[in-house]
Formats: structure tokens, sequence, C-alpha cells
């Protein structure tokens, strides 16, 4: 994963993204010596976001199997909700 500081972006600007990111996914932004950000091209964003849907479809799924869910109205669960503050 390549870096970049937070001063090569405030002179070079989207060029230095560029350049981190020819030959990587993803690259790191440190300021001030700690690695703070990362960054990446849409299309990496875009599948890590359908991979992150995925897991949570995944997960929702192993809960109504394993019948872990409640069946109520809606008014039931704002109400359940209310009672749990």
């Amino acid at each position: 994963m390549s870096d970049l500081t937070a001063n090569e972006l405030k002179t070079r600007g989207v060029s230095a993204i560029e350049e981190a990111l020819k030959n990587e996914t993803e690259a790191v932004v440190s300021v001030r010596g700690e690695r703070r950000y990362v960054v990446m091209d849409m299309t990496q964003y875009t599948h890590l976001r359908e991979c992150e849907l995925e897991a949570a479809l995944a997960e929702s799924r192993a809960d109504r199997d394993a019948g872990r869910f409640v069946r109520e109205s809606a008014d039931e669960h704002v109400e359940r909700l209310s009672t749990k503050r």
C-alpha cells in the first residue's frame, strides 16, 4: 500500500493520489507522521461496499435461520425500542 503525506496532497493535489494508485488499490495518507486516512479509486470502494452489504445480508440470514428475530407490529416495535432507553 502506497503512503502519501498530507503535505504531498496539499502541494500536488489529485495527481499525488493518481500516482499512488497507479500500481496499488489503496493508499494511506499520513498527517504529521500518523497514518490517518485511506484513499482508493471508486471501483475499489464500490467493491468493498458490496462486500459489506453481502456480509450484512449473510448475517441477517443466519440470525433468521437461528430464530434470532422478533415478529411484531410497527407500534410494538416502537414501544419496545422506547422502553430500552
